[in-house]
């Protein structure tokens, strides 16, 4: 292929139909050179998201008087090339299409795995609750000081149940597993007991989309789930709860190359008799759904790019109450972008911190590494 012919497919592949469409643009090439080249881009893009594919340099001219070539000038990557080189987040995380999905039965992330310390208001030293029998006897000498643990991985269980064949689009069903624990490492006269784990097995169905939004927006994936949680401890302390939930996420690639990703989640809490009940206001502190948003973009080229990312979440009760929390997080690359290994970051305000302090209202930061995207 000469080189007249490799621009032109690099700027069709820049334009903001193929930035969208991820690996659908090319099925929609008639000609087959221009075809198997955007295949072979995406493939590029698919195994290092975080490389961009930069033109190269000039060769060096050498300088008769000094017999030295000069410094060879840094490759330029213009906008529509760093956005081009950055598949959809959300299509690679939840496998949406059939041509870059990934085996079943894979072990993978699910929600950031971390080690962090976190420090704050007091945390909850006699948990109580509305219901009977759930109120410690006595507080106990907690320090605010602690370890926090996160484990969380997934696996895709099934794949293609509505979409398939000639689909490029799939569906899939998903089970993940998270763990949560504050260990009161720093608390010697306690023996430094885990303070509390928080166990969240869910099952997750997904299912694709492709649907251009205003600005420049994308409507990924609609899903439906059912998920449990508790702190599998017994009373006065346990507490537990059943819930099924409803997502959709949306993303952008902007031209410059930052990527946008916003998702909607709802649910609904399935009820529980009286006298199971470990918390029967659970709802109205911790709350009915939250809005997360994230901006990720990248600094430098090659093995130099450094990936960051913002977040945030809120949550919300979707009552006149007004309870809920609110969650902003830092993440910033180590080593190379594509590691997966993070610097982290977290400022949480608000209720349900972890089951133990759900109707506590806290203020905590949290700082160390995460191990996401793996």
């Amino acid at each position: 292929m000469n080189p007249s012919h490799c621009l032109g497919v690099a700027i069709a592949l820049a334009s903001p139909l193929a930035q969208a469409n991820d690996w659908l643009t090319c099925t929609a090439l008639t000609d087959d050179a221009k075809r198997l080249a955007c295949f072979d881009q995406k493939a590029k893009q698919f195994a290092d998201p975080v490389a961009l594919q930069a033109p190269p340099p000039e060769p060096a001219v050498v300088d008769v008087l000094s017999a030295k070539p000069p410094e060879p000038e840094p490759p330029v990557v213009t906008a529509a090339q760093r956005a081009d080189a950055q598949p959809s987040e959300i299509t690679r995380f939840w496998d949406l299409e059939h041509a870059t999905s990934r085996d079943t039965f894979e072990l993978r992330a699910y929600r950031p795995v971390s080690l962090s310390f976190t420090g704050g208001t007091p945390v909850n030293r006699q948990p109580t609750t509305p219901a009977p029998g759930h109120t410690a006897a006595s507080p106990m000498p907690y320090q605010p000081g602690e370890i926090k643990l996160n484990l969380s991985v997934r696996t895709k269980l099934v794949s293609g149940l509505l979409r398939r064949g000639d689909d490029p689009l799939r569906d899939s069903l998903w089970f993940g597993y998270t763990q949560q624990s504050h260990w009161q490492l720093f608390n010697e006269p306690l023996s430094r007991p885990f303070r509390s784990t928080d166990h969240q097995p869910d099952l997750t169905y997904v299912f694709p989309h492709f649907i251009s939004l205003p600005g420049g927006w994308t409507y990924r994936m609609t899903g439906v789930g059912v998920e449990h949680q508790s702190n599998g401890q017994s009373l006065p302390l346990s507490r537990s709860w059943n819930r099924t939930y409803l997502i959709a996420a949306a993303d952008k690639i902007a031209d410059n190359g930052d990527r946008f990703t916003l998702q909607a989640r709802v649910w609904n809490r399935m009820g529980e008799s009286e006298g199971q009940d470990d918390n029967p206001d659970m709802s109205d502190y911790v709350g009915r759904g939250e809005l997360i948003g994230r901006w990720s973009f990248d600094t430098g080229v090659g093995e130099d790019a450094v990936l960051h990312t913002l977040a945030a979440t809120l949550r919300h009760t979707l009552r006149a109450n007004g309870r809920g929390s609110a969650k902003l997080e830092y993440l910033r690359s180590i080593g190379r972008a594509d590691s997966g290994l993070r610097f982290h970051v977290q400022l949480f305000r608000g209720y349900g911190d972890s089951l133990l302090d759900y109707n506590i209202n806290r203020t905590a930061l949290t700082a160390g590494l995460s191990l996401v995207d793996w």
